[in-house]
C-alpha cells in the first residue's frame, strides 16, 4: 500500500513476528496489522516518506555499562561485573525503577526476538533509511520502548497489560493523546447486565497488548517529527538511543 505523505509507523516485535501501526499526520490510524519481516518491509517499502520507530534494539551493547561500573570500582579483579551486560539506555532505565530486557554483548547470547530487530534494522538501512536524527532524510528509523513509555506517561501507575484494565487503561492513554483510534469507553457502553450475566464482554473494542505497544511506538515516532520537545531519549549514541513520549523522566517509577 503507496502512502503518498509521511507516515509515522510504530513496530512491536513478539518472538520473529511483528505488529505495526501508521499513523498519518493527523494522528490518523491508516495501518494496524502483524506479519512476517517481508510484509513488513513490503509495507514500508510502499511510504514515499517514513518515521520508524521500533520497540527493539539496533545492536548487542558495547560495554559502556562494563565500562562505567569499572571506572566506579564496583568490580573486584576478573570477576564478572553484576549487572553490566546491558546497554546504557537499559541501565538508566532500570535506575529509574523501569524493567526492561538487558541487551548482551554478542548476537548470538540475545534472544530470538532481539535478533529479529537486529535484521530488521539491517534491512531497513538496505533500503535507504537513516537513523534519527537525520535533518535531511526523508526516512528515519529510532529505538523506542512502548512499555517504558506507557509507565511514564501514566507516572508509574501502570496496570498490567495482560489484565484487561491495564489493556484499557493503555488505550485511554493512546486516546487521549489524540490518536484516532477506538475509544475505550465503548466498550462499557456496550455492556449489559445480561451480556455481563452470560460473560459476553465486547473485547473486539480494545486493542490486545501488542497492537497497543506498536500503537504508541508510532505515536513516539510522530511526536519526534512532530514535537521533539515533547520527548526525551536516554542511552549512548553508538550503543543506540531510546526515545520516550515525555518532556522529563522522574527519577523513580
Amino acid at each position: 500500500m503507496l502512502f503518498t505523505e509521511k507516515t509515522y509507523i510504530g513496530i512491536n516485535l513478539t518472538g520473529s513476528n511483528f505488529t505495526y501501526a501508521a499513523l498519518n499526520s493527523n494522528l490518523e490510524l491508516l495501518v494496524l496489522d502483524g506479519g512476517n519481516l517481508d510484509a513488513l518491509l513490503t509495507f514500508i517499502s510502499g511510504q514515499a516518506s517514513a518515521f520508524v520507530a521500533v520497540n527493539a534494539p539496533a545492536k548487542p551493547n558495547l560495554g559502556r555499562v562494563r565500562a562505567l561500573l569499572e571506572a566506579e570500582d564496583l568490580g573486584t579483579g576478573s570477576a564478572p561485573l553484576r549487572g553490566a551486560e546491558m546497554r546504557m539506555a537499559e541501565y538508566e532505565l532500570r535506575a529509574r525503577g523501569i524493567k526492561v530486557a538487558a541487551t548482551p554483548s554478542h548476537p548470538d547470547h540475545c534472544p530470538a526476538w532481539m535478533r529479529a530487530g537486529f535484521q530488521l534494522y539491517e534491512r531497513l538501512y538496505e533500503i535507504g533509511f537513516t537513523n534519527h536524527p537525520a535533518e535531511d532524510s526523508a526516512h528515519q528509523v529510532l529505538e523506542t520502548h512502548p512499555q517504558a513509555g506507557f509507565i511514564v506517561i501514566a507516572e508509574g501507575n501502570l496496570l498490567p497489560a495482560s489484565a484487561l484494565e491495564g489493556r484499557l487503561q493503555r488505550q485511554a492513554i493512546l486516546y487521549g493523546a489524540g490518536l484516532d483510534i477506538r475509544d475505550p469507553m465503548s466498550f462499557f457502553e456496550e455492556i449489559t447486565r445480561f451480556k455481563l450475566k452470560q460473560g459476553i464482554l465486547p473485547l473486539e473494542e480494545i486493542y490486545d497488548s501488542k497492537e497497543q505497544n506498536a500503537l504508541l511506538a508510532a505515536y513516539t515516532a510522530w511526536l519526534r517529527a512532530k514535537k521533539p520537545n515533547d520527548t526525551t531519549s536516554l542511552g549512548d549514541e553508538e550503543e543506540g538511543k531510546v526515545y520516550l513520549p515525555a518532556r522529563k523522566l522522574k527519577s523513580k517509577y
